[in-house]
């Protein structure tokens, strides 16, 4: 048995007190995954961002709100943790100036300057032990398996899941599984359940158990 890390969920950047960006991740695919993880008889603590979702009963639920809280938690969470499923979608961007008061209607358009958040799949693939190691996602509307390639290895990740806006406040996902080398490893379409207990079973063989098993 293992203790795996799972960020979930979207994040929040808010513009004024009120209002924020953010996107339709519901936290079903994380929920999925940590069930799966559970059923293999692994620990799991979950980093999640605001979500309707109910996870499962024998997870820790860290609950956060930002990309920055998702950071600050995934970094303190890892370091107890053998490795990490990076399932969230947070906010690649944020205002650079976040008002301190609502921000009025004035009749004239409403400029805003966003800058990048920090990466947090990235940040985790970049500091993990030897003995850790880190899933990412990638969700991509176009040249989904060169661009999970790409994040792969920028985010040093030791397998990717190449995923498309399907995914996005969804019951069904369809999805890639691709290895160091960015051969595809695994390929499942259907419910999240489903594809969660097929990725986790691959994950769980190749990363854990460390048992190779054949290219599909």
């Amino acid at each position: 048995m293992v203790k795996i890390l799972i960020t979930s969920g979207p994040t929040r950047q808010y513009l004024d007190p009120v209002r924020y960006i953010s996107n339709a991740s519901s936290g079903r695919m994380g929920a999925a995954l940590a069930t799966a993880a559970l059923q293999l008889g692994h620990e799991v603590v979950i980093v999640s961002g605001p979500v309707p979702t109910v996870y499962p009963a024998g997870a820790r639920v860290i609950s956060v709100v930002t990309t920055d809280d998702m950071l600050a938690a995934s970094q303190e969470w890892f370091t107890e943790c053998d490795g990490a499923i990076g399932v969230a979608a947070p906010c690649d961007y944020m205002p650079q100036i976040v008002e301190t008061e609502k921000i009025a209607k004035t009749g004239e358009p409403l400029t805003l300057q966003l800058i990048e958040t920090p990466d947090v799949v990235a940040t985790l693939g970049q500091t993990k032990r030897d003995d850790q190691w880190v899933v990412g996602f990638a969700l991509e509307t176009n040249d989904r398996r060169f661009r999970a390639t790409v994040k792969l290895e920028k985010k040093h990740c030791d397998m990717i899941i190449s995923n498309g806006p399907i995914a996005m406040d969804s019951d069904v996902n369809d999805v890639e599984l691709l290895d160091t080398a960015g051969e595809v490893i695994a390929r499942v379409k259907g419910t999240k359940q489903k594809v969660a207990d097929v990725l986790m079973t691959e994950i769980d063989r190749r990363l854990i158990r460390k048992t190779p098993a054949t290219p599909l």
